[in-house]
């Protein structure tokens, strides 16, 4: 049983967390003329994500950045500068030094957030569910209805229930990924996603309608995707969210314990 992060546990939760945006970037750009203008890049260590069409800070980030990628932190900015973008750099402890923290503060960046990894091995799970809450991996004509939890869960306007589904749907047949949708009471109320990729699962998303939160839902699909994780012979399940959010809190109290806490530096 891991107990406590190591060196090589860290590499392996950034890894995960590299290798899932990666495949979802480049699912979104396969779709036919890449409506949302993906492009990603690699430079060094670092894979530099970039969308025309979605702003957001998710869509436009430097993963796996390390100190010996010093040299290309220029070429870096040139990539989004180049598409009048400003990046995020995910900076993770023990991965980057004081010098690349300086070069970053010298070229304009500063430290505006904490974001948190956690971990657990699905043999140490201890489950329970809500009689209220039924759980079924979500269908492929569903995803409107996946769409509509993920945008009205997360504050996004139903304009953008259209894409979120497009950008999803090309995902539901490819190798690792996995959509849940739960029900309360046979109501859809919340959603979950997984990743899976040399025994490793990621918890890439999951969103609540605001009328159905605090039943228990978030926790429940936390169960059942480390549950899947389990019988698909993953060793490590990895879940990212806020420092101290509700997200953070329902991972502790289903048994995940924090890797890291990375901080996301942004231009001024």
């Amino acid at each position: 049983m891991i107990t406590i992060p190591s060196a090589q546990l860290i590499e392996e939760i950034e890894r995960s967390e590299v290798d899932y945006m990666r495949d979802r970037m480049i699912a979104i750009q396969s779709r036919q003329g890449n409506p949302e203008g993906i492009e990603v890049a690699r430079f060094g260590n670092a894979t530099c994500y970039y969308s025309k069409t979605m702003p957001w800070a998710s869509f436009n980030t430097v993963k796996g950045f390390r100190s010996n990628d010093l040299d290309a932190i220029d070429a870096i900015l040139d990539f989004y500068r180049s598409n009048n973008r400003k990046p995020l750099f995910e900076i993770v402890p023990s991965l980057v030094d004081a010098n690349a923290l300086k070069r970053l503060s010298e070229r304009g960046f500063y430290p505006s957030g904490f974001h948190t990894s956690l971990y657990i091995e699905p043999s140490s799970l201890i489950e329970g569910l809500s009689d209220d809450i039924r759980i079924r991996e979500l269908r492929e004509e569903e995803f409107d209805s996946y769409a509509s939890i993920h945008c009205r869960g997360t504050g996004l306007s139903d304009d953008g229930i259209p894409y979120v589904a497009a950008n999803n749907r090309v995902l539901y047949d490819r190798p690792g990924w996995k959509f849940y949708l739960a029900l309360y009471r046979e109501t859809p109320a919340a959603v979950g996603v997984m990743y899976m990729k040399e025994r490793i699962a990621s918890l890439t998303f999951a969103a609540t309608l605001p009328e159905f939160r605090n039943q228990g839902l978030q926790q429940s699909l936390l169960l059942r995707r480390i549950r899947e994780a389990a019988i698909q012979n993953c060793s490590l399940v990895v879940g990212q969210c806020s420092f101290l959010s509700q997200s953070h809190r329902n991972m502790e109290r289903i048994g995940m314990k924090i890797g890291y806490v990375r901080t996301s530096w942004v231009e001024g």
